[in-house]
């Protein structure tokens, strides 16, 4: 089966580090977690899958074709992007803002109905006839994940790559989020790869787990239990795990005692 999106041996720099080797597949409809301490590589990775960095070494390919020889309208219609920041330049109608994601498509005369049926799914259709510049962090979130459902919105087997979208949210709307992405993807059999810090997130509504330290790929494994110990040896810190009644998976963090030091 060929990979949807496949990294060959991609590096890619920044001023004084070097991020890769990478030699990893994405299928479509799978879910992949990027997980690692904070300045492992994990949005640079995010980028280079995304063809917002181009690789220095090796080989990036979306659908066999490396991402430099898609036109981006092209690649606009078969890979969406939610970034950390949500800032837009000016102070857009929120309905605006998530039109931006069919901007590829014109002329689109299913735009109207597609960008309703988003913002309902990402649990905004309150916010519409907002300026977007007004709204909290958690609802410029909301927006703009309503923006990326609208991209990909008529597409299939695409590419969907989220960078820490839930982390400005209340816990009962990550869920309601983590859902409706899930959900999302499902439905047209997109992959969906995303930038976390949330352990439990990540072995909650993931497939796989790729774990980075120091711009290298340390391990890419199933999500589940067997995952614990290296997330542990990834983070320097035990993992207690706790099982619910459906035989889901979450753990709680606790500190490691120091290393005794020799008199």
């Amino acid at each position: 089966m060929n990979a949807l999106l496949a990294l060959d041996a991609a590096v890619t720099r920044l001023p004084g580090h070097r991020i890769g080797p990478f030699t990893l597949r994405l299928d479509a409809g799978e879910r992949i977690a990027i997980l690692g301490p904070s300045g492992a590589g994990k949005s640079t990775l995010l980028k280079l899958m995304a063809g917002e960095r181009a690789p220095h070494e090796g080989q990036v390919a979306l659908a066999r074709r490396p991402l430099q020889r898609w036109a981006l309208p092209s690649l606009a219609r078969r890979r969406a992007v939610l970034p950390q920041s949500h800032a837009v330049a000016f102070g857009l109608p929120v309905e605006l803002v998530v039109a931006l994601g069919r901007v590829a498509r014109e002329p689109d005369p299913q735009q109207a109905g597609i960008v309703a049926q988003a913002l309902q799914l990402a649990s905004a259709a309150h916010l519409v006839g907002r300026r977007f510049d007004t709204l909290s962090g958690g609802e410029q979130a909301r927006v703009q994940l309503a923006r990326v459902f609208a991209q990909l919105w008529d597409e299939r087997e695409a590419l969907l790559l989220v960078d820490e979208p839930l982390s400005a949210l209340n816990p009962g709307l990550q869920f309601e989020l983590m859902d409706a992405m899930q959900g999302f993807c499902l439905a047209r059999g997109h992959a969906l790869a995303a930038v976390l810090h949330d352990i439990n997130q990540a072995l909650a509504s993931f497939d796989r787990l790729w774990l980075l330290r120091e711009g290298r790929l340390v391990a890419d494994l199933p999500s589940g239990r067997t995952a614990v110990e290296p997330l542990e040896d990834l983070y320097g810190i035990g993992l207690r795990c706790v099982e619910d009644e459906h035989d889901g998976l979450a753990v709680v963090p606790v500190r490691r005692a120091p290393a005794l030091i020799a008199a």
